[in-house]
């Protein structure tokens, strides 16, 4: 596949975008399709991030109530739902207020309070259809999966256009769709952000990964257990390779908690893991050419 010599790039949601396309598009289709997308992607975080004064999020944070989900939320919390259970609630969107105490908060102040671990699912959230019933105010957080999903909803964008062979890539998790060539990428050591421990391919699959190395501050990381109140530090960094963006992102958080057997006994999928003494665990089919470790 040629692809086009200028690409889709640009910032959003705190990360940067690099949306490859075939060669050959008018001008005019890029730029359409680059406004399009933009929009979609301000609708989503307009919706599910806690960052923003103006979201949904905030909203169901600060007042409980009975709250009409957006449209593409089923999904989302259908995922949540199911890895909430697989992992005896350790990947959960109940997570917010945890980070926040933290200091993972929409300021970024990077100063840690005093933590508490979250309620259970059944304590503060109760869903019906497209209605959701917030118990108590809670700050829900969707970074375990929401990226992902934002990922696959840019890529259906895209195919809805006629548009079959291109990749997305949002700070290095990817969906990547063509026919003839596979796709090889980089996996960044997780102990030098200059270096990469060897190269995956993926052929119209997504590619997620997760690394404790890279929002870093005080004595965290993003990635707390909220049974320990403490970020992983026995794995430094995994990788998933997926059917679907959500699936791949929502599988790199829960393989920092679970064993895959069990993951693995729900779902289909590749993973690479790297633990803290740099030895690797990966599944059979996960295919890697290894640089170093």
């Amino acid at each position: 596949m040629a692809w086009s010599k200028t690409p889709l790039i640009f910032e959003a949601i705190g990360t940067k975008w690099h949306i490859d396309l075939p060669d050959g598009l008018l001008a005019s289709t890029q730029e359409k399709l680059l406004r399009d997308i933009k929009n979609r992607i301000d609708i989503f975080d307009q919706n599910y991030s806690r960052f923003r004064d103006d979201s949904l999020v905030t909203a169901m944070s600060k007042k409980a109530g009975k709250y009409r989900l957006p449209p593409d939320a089923l999904p989302l919390f259908e995922i949540y739902e199911s890895f909430y259970h697989l992992t005896n609630g350790l990947v959960t969107p109940l997570i917010g207020d945890v980070l926040v105490a933290a200091g993972y908060d929409k300021n970024y102040s990077l100063k840690p309070g005093t933590l508490v671990s979250p309620l259970a699912w059944d304590e503060v959230l109760e869903r019906q259809g497209d209605i959701l019933n917030i118990k108590k105010p809670t700050v829900l957080d969707f970074g375990a999966a929401g990226k992902g999903y934002l990922i696959d909803i840019v890529a259906e964008l895209i195919r809805k256009t006629g548009i079959t062979s291109f990749c997305v890539d949002a700070g290095g998790d990817m969906a990547y769709y063509d026919n003839e060539e596979s796709l090889r990428v980089g996996l960044e050591h997780p102990l030098d952000t200059t270096e990469v421990i060897g190269i995956t391919t993926i052929k119209n699959q997504s590619l997620c990964g997760s690394a404790g190395n890279r929002r870093v501050w005080d004595i965290y990381h993003h990635i707390i257990n909220p049974a320990t109140l403490e970020s992983v530090k026995e794995i430094l960094a995994v990788w998933t390779i997926a059917p679907t963006t959500v699936l791949a992102d929502a599988l790199t958080t829960a393989l920092f908690f679970t064993e895959s057997s069990v993951l693995q006994a729900e779902y289909t999928f590749e993973y690479m893991l790297v633990r803290s003494d740099l030895t690797v665990e990966k599944s059979e089919g996960f295919p890697v050419e290894f640089f170093k470790t």
